[in-house]
C-alpha cells in the first residue's frame, strides 16, 4: 500500500481528503525509480540535496546504480522542453500505470494523464534546524528542507519519505511527519505469505465425495472433486488431511468449479529415494514432488535453516542430471552478501571466486557421496564426476545469457530485489527448471524486508500457475542442536 493510498485518494478524482506534499529521500529513488509516479494526484517535492546524492550515485553496475540512472532519465523526459516558470509551478506527474515493473521499458506515451505535480527545490527556503541537531549532513539538509515547507504549506501535509530508519526517527524528534516506502511491499504481512499447502476440512469426504470421480493415467491416480473447498485451491497446491492414513495431493487444474486432484508420490520410503535421499516429513515430500515434476519449470521452496531446501533441491538435480539425463548440467548461484565483514579480493576464475560462497553446496554434496563405493578413492571419484556436471555461476555475468536445458539452482534468493529476480528467470530458456530457495527471515541487503524482497514477489507472482509450486517447510532436520538454537536464540 502506497503512502497515498492510504489517504483513501484516487487517481485522476477530485478528493475530499487533505492535500499532501511528499518529500522523498535519495535511497527512495535508489530503491524504486518509478516511485516518484506512485502517489496518485498527491504532489512530491525533490531536495537539491537529492539531486546531488543521485548525481554521486550513479556510477557503478550495481542495482542502485542502475536505479539512480534510470531516475534521471525520467526526470529528463519530464523536463523535456520545460521553462522555468513551468519548473517552478510544479511539473505535471503522470501514474505509475503503464511504466511497468521494468523501468527500462519504459514508455511515456502509454501513461494515463497527469494527477500530481513534481516539484524541484528552486530557492532557498530558510529554516532554522533545533540546536540539539549537530552537523550539516545531507539528511539533515533534507530535514531543513521539510521543516520550511512544513512552515510555507499551510494547507497541505508535509510528509518525508525515506527507507533510513534513523532520519524517520531524527524527523519524528524535530516534528516532521515522515514513513516508510511502501509501494513495494508484495505483501502487508509476512506472515500471510502462501505456503503451497493447505489442510482439508474434517468433513471432507461427506460434503466433497458425492459427485467424486477417480481414475488412473498409468501409476497415477486422480479425483476430481467439486464443492465449497474447490474455491479455495490453487493449482499446483498441495492438499493434505491431519491423520496419518489421510490423503495427499496436489491441485493438478481448476475448471468450472471442479478440482482435479493427483496423488501424491509418497518419498518417505527407502524405495523410492532420490539419490539416496529420503523425505522425513510431509512438507519435504510434497517440495520433492515439486521437484521431481516435469511439468513444473519454475520452484520457490521457503523455510528456515536446517529445513533440507538445499540437499533436497540438489539431490533432485543430480537425480534428473546423471540418472534420466533430463538435464545436461546444474548450474547453482546466490548473492555474495557476507554475513560478517567482508574479506575482500579473492583471487582465481569465476567459479573459484564464487566456491567460498557455495559452502552449502560442498556440505551437501559430502552428504550425498558419503555412501559412495570403493573407499574414499571411490568417494573422490564420484566427487570428480559431480563437480564436471554441477556449475557454480556469479549473479553478476547472467544479464544476456540464456540456460538451455539446465537445472539452475538460485540459493539464498531472499536477497534479490524483484528486479534482480526477473532478470535471473527471464534467462530460462527450453527445457530449464529454476528453483529459488531462501528464508525470508534472514535478509542482508539493505533497505529489503520480509515484505518486499524479491523472493516474497515471485512467491505471490507465481501463485496458481500451472508450471510453477511453491512450499514453505517448517520443520528443521539438520539436527537436536541446530533445532533448538533456530527455537530459542
Amino acid at each position: 500500500m502506497t503512502a497515498a493510498r492510504r489517504t483513501g485518494a484516487k487517481p485522476g478524482k477530485p478528493s475530499n481528503v487533505q492535500r499532501r506534499l511528499f518529500v522523498l529521500d535519495t535511497n527512495v529513488l535508489m530503491h524504486d525509480p518509478t516511485a516518484i509516479f506512485r502517489f496518485q494526484e498527491h504532489d512530491v517535492y525533490l531536495p537539491m540535496v537529492v539531486l546531488e546524492e543521485l548525481d554521486a550515485n550513479k556510477k557503478g553496475l550495481s542495482e542502485a546504480s542502475r536505479n539512480v540512472r534510470q531516475v534521471s532519465r525520467f526526470l529528463d523526459d519530464l523536463m523535456r522542453d520545460a521553462t522555468k516558470d513551468q519548473i517552478d509551478a510544479g511539473l505535471s506527474l503522470p501514474s505509475a500505470q503503464g511504466i511497468g515493473q521494468q523501468a527500462d521499458d519504459a514508455n511515456d506515451d502509454d501513461r494515463p494523464g497527469p494527477v500530481g505535480r513534481l516539484f524541484f527545490q528552486t530557492r532557498q527556503l530558510s529554516s532554522a534546524l533545533p540546536d540539539y541537531l549537530p552537523g550539516h549532513g545531507a539528511d539533515n539538509a533534507i530535514l531543513s528542507q521539510t521543516l520550511a515547507l512544513q512552515a510555507l504549506h499551510h494547507e497541505a501535509r508535509v510528509t518525508l519519505v525515506s527507507k533510513d530508519i534513523n532520519l524517520r526517527i531524527k524527523a519524528a524528534v524535530v516534528g516532521v511527519h515522515a514513513e516508510d516506502y511502501y509501494s513495494d511491499k508484495t505483501i502487508e504481512d509476512a506472515d500471510v505469505l502462501y505456503t503451497g499447502l493447505a489442510p482439508l476440512p474434517a468433513n471432507f469426504w461427506e460434503s466433497h465425495g458425492k459427485d467424486m470421480r477417480s481414475w488412473k493415467e498409468a501409476d497415477r491416480t486422480f479425483y476430481e472433486i467439486s464443492g465449497p473447498v474447490v474455491a479455495e485451491l490453487r493449482t499446483n497446491e498441495f492438499v493434505h488431511e491431519d491423520s496419518p492414513s489421510g490423503i495427499e495431493a496436489i491441485v493438478r487444474r481448476i475448471s468450472a468449479g471442479k478440482a482435479t486432484l493427483e496423488l501424491a508420490r509418497d518419498f518417505r520410503s527407502e524405495r523410492h529415494s532420490i539419490w539416496g535421499v529420503n523425505a522425513r516429513n510431509r512438507e519435504q515430500n510434497f517440495a520433492l514432488n515439486l521437484l521431481m515434476d516435469p511439468e513444473i519449470d519454475f520452484v520457490t521452496i521457503l523455510g528456515p535453516a536446517g529445513t533440507g531446501k538445499t540437499l533436497l533441491t540438489l539431490a533432485a538435480g543430480l537425480m534428473q542430471t546423471l540418472e534420466s539425463n533430463r538435464f545436461a548440467e546444474i548450474i547453482m548461484t546466490r548473492v555474495t552478501i557476507p554475513l560478517g565483514e567482508d574479506i575482500g579480493f579473492l583471487p582465481g576464475t569465476e567459479e573459484e571466486k564464487m566456491e567460498p560462497w557455495m559452502g552449502a553446496l560442498m556440505d551437501n554434496l559430502e552428504v550425498l557421496t558419503k555412501s559412495a563405493e570403493g573407499g574414499n578413492w571411490g568417494r573422490m571419484a564420484t566427487n570428480d564426476l559431480l563437480r564436471n556436471r554441477i556449475k557454480i555461476r556469479s549473479l553478476n555475468f547472467m544479464r544476456g545469457r540464456t540456460f538451455l536445458n539446465r537445472y539452475v539452482i538460485l540459493d539464498e534468493a531472499q536477497n534479490l530485489t524483484p528486479k534482480q529476480m526477473k532478470a535471473l528467470i527471464t534467462r530460462a530458456g527450453p527445457g530449464t527448471k529454476v528453483v529459488c530457495l531462501g528464508n525470508i527471515a534472514q535478509i542482508d541487503t539493505p533497505y529489503l524486508t520480509e515484505t518486499t524482497s524479491g523472493l516474497t514477489y515471485v512467491v505471490n507472482r507465481f501463485r496458481g500457475w500451472e508450471h510453477g509450486g511453491h512450499l514453505t517447510l517448517v520443520r528443521g532436520e539438520r539436527s537436536r542442536l541446530a533445532d533448538f538454537a533456530s527455537d530459542t536464540l
